[in-house]
């Protein structure tokens, strides 16, 4: 009996064998009567000389077993560091509504393996394993199904500190590629995203399928062709974080899209997963809020006067929740002290934040607040009395000044628990930016338990306090973090140029309304770089808006153009964080464009960066994409005061709207001015008829 899932446009199949089933088939709905049977026999294949006599199958667990020849998706241990191979019997498999639920045992070895595999918008997979007696588990994958044959490029995201999000292709070649981030969480480096795709599939067309594992802890990722040509990925968390030995196992959650409609097919199914099922918003009507925070402004350098006025030029410009950042608690006057002493400083703030919190609720905004519960400095309080709570060898290596609290003791996550709890408690904050500044000096699966486990517990005792996702920047962006976080913080790069970039790629994975991004300084304290207001402003305004800079340095012309872009964005807001970000195939490279649409698709704004000198003399017209081709849409330039001083011709948008058919906007596009290198265009549509 072949078995089978569908939703509404695609379908699974899962074909038993003496073992664990195999997907056979994952691809567009097939028929109601579509003989299943006979589409199983489609997919065996042949056999030649240089094979074993039978072609292992491709199970949802591949194991070691010497008729499987590529890597194993399950390595275990027994107590005395033996390999132990499991020979699971033929499995129980259960259909209920949307899900399929494998059970299969191997009652010599006194253990069983479980799958959940679930197909509704997107394909969501975990795998299970328990024992009899304690085992060591060094590797389990989530479920496996094999890679289309078609699909011969491998897409992964790497970066690095205020570089994140770079998206490297390269072919499937024979054998195995190994990906692993070891650093005890998601990571710049190594992100768990990847992506297969057709060869030269691009944004809007070929087919594709994405993978996101859910771990903030670090994960391993597999991409292998076998020698008989079949290709499979497998993701699960980093190789050997289960420390000792243990009873039960379980891989975090797998996402799969699919799409034949390009790499913005699979994007804004994970968009909608993440905004609609992942995320757990506190107030989902709320609108997202504008921030500002003050620590490009300040930095260690707390001062009361200061900051009211820095609150009063933030409401000013729109700002509708201010944050405070690193240097309010213990002795913190640098980063070489005081993490773990959660206690407010009262050589700054003698009177507690309420002040400050009470001008900032005067000013119309809410308070938010930095912390980094994880860590601790050797120079603490904390440290001092326990240094017994520290993960790793005593005399390990720092990471910027810092040790890492070991959460997989219940006394240190009640401690954390104990101080955060009372802040929230006794000031009126519904906002934590929860930073995570340290590489962890071992791989543990605990770690990632533990910080899953505070968080839900801080959101159960402070259901309405929001929380971001931020180490280092975009060092803990994953499906699991987001199950406990309603923002991200892409990097601590805001250079609007490597901005730009970054939101691209990141828009691949994650939506606009988790996403922060804000306006820097004209100079970048990162890149060094001057960026006009206009530019850096229109960036910010792509996704979850803010501001991020010293006001005082502001312009009058520029304070009043970032106060027209921020009521731009709150008028748009929040159709734009229900809508999709599709990115355009620009014919220049010099451009990045996206085109953002609304649920209903009864309007779109288009965003045209210029990011570099074009090597032709006139821009290249931009195509659109994800319209009904059928429909006329009634297209604005919005700021056509943004073209190039050397521009002096008369494209159609310079002299106002144009009606034009999706068909057109999509085959032969739109032409803009010449703009210089920064600057962005920003194009309404809105459907007439």
């Amino acid at each position: 009996m072949i078995y089978r899932l569908d939703d509404k446009t695609q379908t699974l199949l899962l074909a038993p064998t003496d073992g664990l089933p195999a997907v056979v088939y994952f691809g567009p709905r097939l028929p109601a009567a579509e003989d299943l049977d006979q589409v199983a026999a489609a997919h065996v294949m042949d056999l030649t000389g240089g094979m074993l006599d039978a072609l292992a199958p491709l199970t949802i667990c591949p194991l070691g077993d010497g008729v499987y020849q590529g890597q194993p998706a399950l390595l275990l241990a027994d107590i005395a560091g033996a390999e132990i191979i499991p020979a699971f019997a033929s499995a129980r498999i259960e259909i209920a509504d949307k899900t399929a639920t494998v059970i299969a045992r191997d009652a010599t070895l006194g253990l069983t393996y479980r799958a959940q595999i679930t197909l509704d918008g997107v394909l969501t997979l975990q795998a299970m394993l328990t024992s009899d007696d304690p085992v060591r588990l060094n590797w389990l994958s989530a479920p496996v199904l094999p890679v289309p044959g078609d699909h011969s490029d491998v897409m992964e995201f790497a970066g690095k500190w205020t570089s994140e999000f770079h998206l490297h292709r390269q072919p499937f070649s024979p054998g195995a590629r190994l990906r692993e981030g070891r650093a005890g969480r998601s990571g710049h480096e190594v992100p768990p995203f990847a992506y297969t795709c057709t060869h030269g599939a691009r944004f809007t067309d070929g087919s594709a399928l994405a993978f996101a594992y859910g771990w903030p802890g670090g994960h391993r990722m597999i991409a292998e062709e076998l020698p008989c040509g079949r290709r499979l990925m497998q993701f699960g968390n980093a190789m050997g974080a289960e420390q000792g030995l243990a009873t039960q196992f379980e891989t975090a959650t797998l996402t799969i899209a699919r799409s034949d409609t390009g790499l913005n097919g699979c994007a804004v199914q994970l968009q909608a997963h993440v905004r609609d099922r992942l995320v757990p918003w506190p107030d989902p009507d709320r609108p997202r809020p504008v921030h500002y925070n003050c620590w490009e402004a300040v930095y260690f350098d707390h001062d009361l006067a200061v900051l009211s006025d820095m609150a009063e030029r933030a409401a000013r410009i729109g700002a509708e929740r201010f944050v405070l950042d690193d240097g309010w608690f213990g002795k913190r006057d640098d980063d070489t002290t005081s993490l773990g002493d959660w206690d407010i400083d009262r050589r700054k703030w003698p009177d507690g934040l309420t002040p400050l919190i009470d001008k900032v609720h005067a000013e119309g905004m809410s308070f938010g607040l930095w912390v980094e519960p994880e860590m601790v400095n050797a120079e603490s309080d904390l440290y001092r009395a326990h240094p017994d709570w520290i993960l790793g060898a005593p005399d390990q290596v720092t990471g910027r000044y810092q040790l890492v609290l070991d959460l997989g003791r219940a006394e240190v996550r009640d401690y954390l628990f104990g101080k955060l709890d009372a802040i929230l408690s006794e000031n009126a904050i519904d906002y934590l930016k929860w930073d995570h500044n340290r590489l962890l000096p071992v791989v543990d699966a605990a770690q990632g338990d533990g910080i899953l486990d505070l968080l839900a517990r801080l959101r159960a005792a402070h259901p309405t306090v929001e929380i971001e996702s931020c180490a280092s920047g975009g060092g803990r962006i994953d499906y699991g973090i987001l199950q406990q976080t309603t923002r991200v913080w892409l990097s601590d790069c805001i250079d609007a140029l490597e901005r730009l970039r970054m939101q691209q790629a990141a828009a691949l994975v994650i939506p606009s309304a988790i996403t922060g991004s804000h306006v820097g300084a004209f100079k970048s304290h990162t890149t060094g770089r001057h960026i006009p207001m206009a530019f850096r402003s229109w960036v910010a305004a792509m996704r979850h808006m803010g501001f991020e800079s010293d006001l005082r340095d502001f312009s009058p012309e520029d304070e009043a153009l970032l106060s027209r872009v921020t009521a731009w964005y709150k008028a748009n807001r929040d159709w734009m964080m229900a809508g999709a970000i599709h990115q355009l195939d620009c014919d220049d490279p010099t451009v990045t464009a996206e085109i953002q649409i609304a649920a209903d698709g009864a309007r779109f704004v288009t965003f045209v960066g210029q990011a570099a000198y074009t090597q032709q003399i006139l821009p290249r017209p931009v195509r659109l994409t994800g319209l009904d081709p059928d429909a006329i849409y009634r297209v604005t330039l919005v700021n056509p005061q943004d073209r190039a001083a050397h521009s002096r011709g008369a494209p159609g948008l310079m002299a106002g709207p144009l009606s034009l058919s999706g068909r057109v906007l999509m085959t032969t596009g739109l032409n803009l001015p010449i703009a210089w290198p920064a600057t962005m265009f920003v194009i309404e549509g809105q459907r007439i008829s």
